[in-house]
């Protein structure tokens, strides 16, 4: 017989966890604090617009596919799915920018164009980073860090060299360009950390970025949250909005029950996709298996701050997806990573999501989203969120040669404050821990609690790590997980 699972949060890694553990045959209840499912990947609405708050890249569909196949199921029965061309867009100053296309091939004629010979190198670079691929999404990361040994493949013996060199070096030891190099070392900033820091095995992400290209769901990544809803609903999952989970009570060493909005709700066991470090303080101190101390040396993904703007007219020189390279891109890293601070001159990015799809802005008008990744615990005040965005508008408005803060309807913002009250978020980070070598796969926070039976986690603060396509890995893990305790 089933067990009665209460699951805290509702962000992707959750939802993708109670489809399995109803799936198995479990009665899933999930609570989430805020008024609309999603956690990270909630959506806003105002005057005829529609924002996706949190993650705007929809990437390595294989994973969404592999995930709804499990039920047998196709992303298409949920949502909608456009392959973008261009990908995206790159500037690097006022009329200098490359714009990644939709096909490797044309990908290698741009990098050509910049710098004679790098077609050839980018060639080679992504064989190794579609190996890396290969190796990573369809076996590594399905593995749950219990032990150190799920590293040890045939596979990944011959890729020993690659988790003690870095991105940057394997990046810099072939190419010269400064703008290629930027856009090679990019995508790992998905992964939360320094290219400098960042195992060259992840280079797989270039092959995501690349080789398998960049799509939008259409009405947005909400419209994935809301698939995977009507998924784990049609297995029987209860969802519950507006329930704060106020604490974990801990029986004879098991997890028994949750108190959420004062009530005391019994559980045979325990799940939270919540952020791992707040999930912990539900918990008496005797039962956390992580100090403060801790968390306190290991190194968070950056936080952001965003501003979701209605503009009054279409935006022009831009594309769907719109990166900002135009200052320092060491210096801006250092700011989050080294010397914690504001950023002097930030990279920033930028989404229109109404260039694809007319369905999120009102006839006319654009819907843009500004992101600007921060060191994680910095003060975040009204008055500096509005420095900011002058900062950007007046950059924005210099490169892409047009004026827009005259056409701004209006604007909302979210930053460090936001992502710790709505999200009970550790120090306001944005996507969690970022996988540095010393925080990789068995190196972090553990699926299940080595303190309290019948509790677990789930999402990026553990295994595989920050991302959504990681998010929904982390879900089957930890049910799988769940699954092999039941049986034993």
């Amino acid at each position: 017989m089933g067990k009665n699972v209460a699951v805290i949060g509702s962000g992707f890694a959750s939802l993708a966890a109670s489809c399995y553990l109803a799936q198995a045959g479990n009665q899933v209840t999930v609570y989430e604090k805020n008024h609309a499912i999603g956690g990270r990947a909630r959506q806003f609405k105002q005057g005829g617009f529609t924002f996706d708050m949190g993650p705007t890249w929809y990437w390595m569909p294989d994973v969404f596919e592999r995930f709804f196949a499990d039920f047998g199921k196709l992303p298409s029965d949920f949502y909608e799915l456009e392959k973008l061309n261009p990908a995206y867009r790159v500037y690097f100053g006022k009329n200098d920018y490359i714009t990644i296309e939709d096909t490797l091939k044309k990908i290698c004629i741009a990098f050509e164009k910049e710098e004679p010979g790098s077609s050839v190198k980018l060639q080679k670079f992504m064989d190794h980073a579609l190996h890396n691929y290969n190796i990573a999404i369809k076996d590594l990361v399905y593995r749950p860090g219990v032990s150190p040994l799920e590293l040890v493949t045939f596979k990944t013996m011959g890729k020993i060299g690659q988790f003690f060199s870095t991105i940057s070096k394997e990046v810099r030891s072939e190419f010269n360009n400064p703008k290629l190099i930027s856009i090679l070392e990019f995508p790992v900033l998905f992964l939360g950390a320094k290219p400098s820091n960042t195992p060259a095995f992840y280079s797989f992400m270039n092959y995501a970025d690349f080789g398998l290209g960049t799509f939008h769901p259409k009405k947005g990544m909400y419209s994935v949250i809301e698939g995977i809803k009507n998924l784990a609903e049609e297995l029987g999952v209860t969802i519950k909005t507006d329930q704060n989970v106020e604490k974990i009570i801990v029986e004879k060493g098991k997890a028994s029950a949750i108190v959420v909005n004062g009530e005391k709700i019994n559980a045979d066991l325990i799940l939270s996709g919540a952020d791992y470090h707040h999930t912990e303080t539900l918990l008496e101190e005797k039962f956390r298996q992580y100090s403060e101390k801790y968390w306190q040396k290991k190194t968070f993904a950056p936080s952001a701050l965003l501003f979701y703007v209605g503009f009054d007219k279409k935006i022009e020189n831009v594309n769907h997806h719109t990166l900002f390279f135009d200052v320092d891109f060491e210096k801006h890293s250092k700011e989050i990573y080294d010397s914690p601070e504001w950023p002097e001159e930030p990279l920033f990015y930028a989404s229109f999501p109404s260039k694809t799809d007319a369905s999120v802005s009102p006839k006319g008008k654009e819907a843009g989203i500004f992101l600007i990744p921060l060191a994680p615990g910095l003060d975040d005040i009204p008055e500096i969120r509005e420095e900011y965005f002058e900062k950007i508008m007046g950059r924005f408005e210099k490169v892409t040669n047009q004026e827009v803060r005259n056409y701004v309807i209006f604007k909302e913002t979210f930053c460090i404050n936001d992502f710790v009250s709505d999200y009970n978020s550790y120090k306001g980070n944005a996507y969690g821990l970022a996988n540095t070598l010393l925080q990789t796969a068995f190196l972090r926070p553990k699926l299940k609690s080595g303190k309290v039976k019948n509790l677990f986690f789930t999402g990026q603060l553990t295994v595989p790590g920050p991302g959504v396509p990681p998010a929904l890995i982390s879900g089957k893990l930890v049910a799988g997980l769940i699954e092999k305790e039941n049986k034993n």
